[in-house]
């Protein structure tokens, strides 16, 4: 039976050639994307990726606790990775940029809430979540997650899975301000280890922090005894994030 006998079937929905030529044309913008991302982000090292909510006004307690979680990183040496929009995004970037270090803005193309702030060293747009993913992972020395929505639980989900299947290197993942991510972590014990959906050791994988030094204190104890540049294992790894 050929390849293509399943061809004409009823739920075969045929592409005209416009549109298929639209959609292999995507490739190049894409790759524009990784290439632009890898050739301004490889030179940030050290780096802190943080997310949370594109919700909160400067006023909330989350912005003030986000700008001096991020000023510290900026000051202790980190450049500070952020999603370049409003809300805790904001108060990351604002923190870092009052600091020593870079301040980097990845920003996203949305039809709605995304709007670039202004606190930027560097900034990068993106049409594609995926390749703005990659590039908060692949050169992030720690991840630190404030209060937020759903973003904010898909960005956390990522890494915890991407270092859980060994698809990229241990770093720090800090979840900022207890009372906010309590329940989530205790659904994570009493149900997911529970029905062995995860490992009771992947309780492991992330750390619950509530001051901004502290966060500071246990990125630098991870690296301690190794630095923070990556391993020549962990360079085969994260080449193939």
């Amino acid at each position: 039976m050929s390849d293509d006998h399943k061809s004409h079937h009823p739920g075969m929905t045929p592409l005209d050639d416009t549109a298929l030529s639209r959609e292999s044309w995507k490739i190049f913008q894409i790759m524009a994307e990784f290439v632009e991302g890898f050739e301004r982000l490889a030179r940030i090292s050290p780096s802190v990726s943080i997310f949370g909510s594109a919700r909160f006004a400067p006023d909330h307690p989350y912005y003030k606790l986000t700008e001096e979680i991020a000023r510290a990183l900026s000051d202790a040496g980190f450049s500070v990775v952020s999603g370049g929009g409003p809300g805790i995004m904001e108060a990351a970037n604002k923190g870092a940029y009052a600091g020593k270090s870079p301040s980097v803005g990845l920003n996203i193309q949305l039809p709605h809430e995304q709007v670039g702030n202004p606190y930027q060293d560097i900034r990068l747009t993106f049409r594609h979540f995926f390749s703005r993913k990659v590039m908060f992972v692949k050169y992030a020395a720690a991840y630190v997650v404030m209060p937020g929505g759903f973003g904010t639980l898909d960005e956390l989900a990522e890494i915890l899975t991407l270092v859980q299947t060994g698809k990229t290197r241990r770093i720090p993942i800090i979840l900022v301000h207890s009372p906010f991510w309590n329940g989530l972590i205790d659904w994570f014990r009493d149900t997911l280890v529970a029905e062995k959906t995860i490992s009771p050791e992947d309780l492991d994988l992330f750390q619950v922090l509530d001051h901004p030094q502290d966060v500071v204190n246990a990125i630098f104890s991870h690296y301690e005894h190794r630095g923070f540049e990556p391993s020549a294992e962990e360079r085969e790894i994260l080449l193939d994030l």
